[in-house]
């Protein structure tokens, strides 16, 4: 028994905007079918006590504290710009 019928096919075609054929219909279906049974096979499997995961390494984001610290004045961070106006640095429109 399919788990997709060609009438899903189309209308999932008619959503992306795609236009089919009934031959495409047909081969779609048989693809998407066999798709969605290679992918039921993971419901054989024994997953109790299995943590879910988001990536297969144990991987952790190291971010530094968030911690305030002295920053330059303004003036320092302004005298290696090509040119300055108003203490901002001035650069070339980019519109018209």
């Amino acid at each position: 028994m399919s788990r997709i019928s060609k009438d899903e096919v189309k209308h999932v075609a008619n959503l992306a905007r795609l236009a089919i054929t009934e031959e495409e219909a047909d081969t779609f279906t048989k693809q998407l079918d066999d798709i969605i049974t290679y992918a039921e096979q993971l419901n054989e499997l024994d997953t109790e006590g299995v943590e879910p995961t988001t990536h297969v390494l144990d991987l952790k984001n190291v971010l530094r504290k968030d911690e305030p610290k002295k920053w330059i004045e303004q003036e320092e961070a302004l005298k290696n710009a090509p040119e300055h106006q108003d203490g901002q640095f001035k650069v070339p429109s980019v519109l018209e």
